[in-house]
C-alpha cells in the first residue's frame, strides 16, 4: 500500500482566501490545459517526421530493390553506421562503398520491419529481419571472416536498431544483430 505524506500546516498558513485563490488558479491552469493542443503537439510531429525518415530510409536503403540517392536525400555526410557483423563506417562515401559491396555479394538482399517504430526525442527505434543469397564475388566485409565468390549460402537473422535523426538527417545508425546466427549460416562460423 502507497502512503502519501503531505506536510501540515497551522492554521495561519492557511486562509480561506488563500484556499480560494490556489484552488481558482488551479481550475483556471486545468481549463487551459483542456483548451490548449496536447503536450509535445510540436514534438509529436517532430517524432512522426523522424519516424518517416527511418521508415524511407530502411525502405530504401536495406530493402530490395535499393535506392542509392537516399544517401545523399538522408544521410548526414558525417553519419555512423554500425552493426557487429561489419567494420564501422563513417560518411557518406564510405556506406554508400560498404552497400555497393555488400549488394554485389548478396544482390537479394533485402531487410524488413517486423514491428511500429518507436520514437523518442531524435531517436528511432526499429526491429527487423533480413538476409539474402551470396552468389556474388568474393566478400570480405565480415570481422568474423570471409567468403569465397558465389558460395550459394543464404543468411537469414533478425536485430534492433537505433537511429538518431537531426535535422531531418540521419546521424547514427547503430544496431544489435544476431551475427552469430547469420554467420553460422554462411558456415564462416561453426558450431560446437
Amino acid at each position: 500500500m502507497t502512503r502519501f505524506f503531505f506536510p501540515v500546516l497551522g492554521p495561519a498558513s492557511i486562509t480561506r482566501r488563500a484556499m480560494l485563490k490556489n484552488s481558482t488558479a488551479a481550475a483556471g491552469a486545468a481549463l487551459a490545459l483542456a483548451a490548449a493542443p496536447a503536450v509535445g503537439a510540436k514534438g509529436s510531429s517532430r517524432l512522426e517526421q523522424n519516424k518517416a525518415i527511418v521508415g524511407r530510409w530502411f525502405s530504401e536503403f536495406w530493402g530490395n530493390p535499393w535506392n542509392p540517392k537516399v544517401i545523399e536525400e538522408l544521410a548526414d555526410p558525417q553519419m555512423l553506421l554500425q552493426y557487429s557483423l561489419h567494420a564501422p563506417r563513417r560518411g557518406r562515401d564510405d556506406i554508400r562503398n560498404f552497400m555497393v559491396g555488400f549488394r554485389e555479394a548478396f544482390p537479394d538482399l533485402n531487410f524488413t520491419g517486423t514491428a511500429d517504430l518507436i520514437a523518442e526525442g531524435d531517436f528511432v527505434v526499429g526491429r527487423w529481419i533480413g538476409g539474402g543469397t551470396h552468389t556474388g564475388p568474393a566478400f570480405s566485409d565480415f570481422l568474423a571472416g570471409s567468403l569465397p565468390a558465389a558460395t550459394g549460402r543464404k543468411m537469414h537473422f533478425s536485430g534492433t536498431t537505433v537511429l538518431k535523426v537531426v535535422n531531418g538527417r540521419i546521424t547514427e545508425e547503430v544496431g544489435l544483430d544476431d551475427g552469430v546466427t547469420a554467420l553460422t549460416q554462411l558456415g564462416i562460423l561453426r558450431r560446437a
